[in-house]
């Protein structure tokens, strides 16, 4: 297993100026940290790819929240907005029964990160990386090894391995949610997570 964390930290010693960056950003509370940090090193556009989030009601607040976030800190940062897929659920429901962290959100990782990084290429952006791995209920293995693979086929956009939550980012982004006030969503996006969510809401 790599230390996604350590790779991350040579990856920045080796870079000179301020390289383009696109990065995938899931919710405004996941890039609080990740943002601070990769500013210090990158030009970042954001990449708000998320049609997992069910409903659509709920991906516009999340995406509400991340633009008033960025306006807050006035952080004059392009965050690119692809179109809502209405068919993305059916995408993931052959793992519909399957435990949250398997092989469902591995499936939406890598539909969301591979259309990030088509417009990373497109738009010949030097680095790609995504806030996912700040989560602790998401598999930063999961996460690095897709994005390890996407590099290997396409090539020409480096991926950034990195673990987010580590050197104590995770307590540090914690904190930020917390100084901002912003809305903190209660599920992770996808119909299906929607369902548990409401059923141990509804157990408890």
């Amino acid at each position: 297993m790599n230390n996604y964390n350590e790779l991350f930290k040579k990856e920045l010693e080796k870079i000179e100026g301020r390289p383009s960056l696109l990065l995938h950003v899931c919710c405004g509370p996941c890039s609080m940290y990740p943002l601070e940090l990769l500013s210090k090193t990158f030009d970042i556009t954001i990449y708000y790819g998320n049609s997992n989030i069910f409903p659509y009601e709920e991906y516009q607040k999340r995406l509400d929240t991340l633009l008033e976030y960025l306006a807050s800190i006035n952080k004059d940062i392009k965050v690119i907005i692809p179109e809502y897929d209405d068919e993305y659920q059916k995408k993931l429901s052959e793992y519909a029964n399957v435990k949250e962290g398997m092989q469902r959100c591995a499936k939406c990782y890598g539909l969301r990160m591979l259309e990030a990084y088509r417009y990373a290429i497109n738009n010949n952006f030097a680095y790609f990386t995504t806030v996912m791995s700040i989560s602790n209920h998401k598999n930063a293995n999961y996460i690095n090894y897709i994005g390890s693979l996407l590099e290997k086929k396409f090539g020409s956009v480096r991926y950034l391995y990195a673990d987010f939550k580590k050197d104590g980012g995770i307590d540090i982004n914690r904190i930020m949610n917390k100084e901002a006030k912003i809305y903190e969503q209660e599920y992770c996006g996808c119909v299906y997570s929607l369902r548990d969510y409401f059923q141990k809401k509804t157990c408890a």
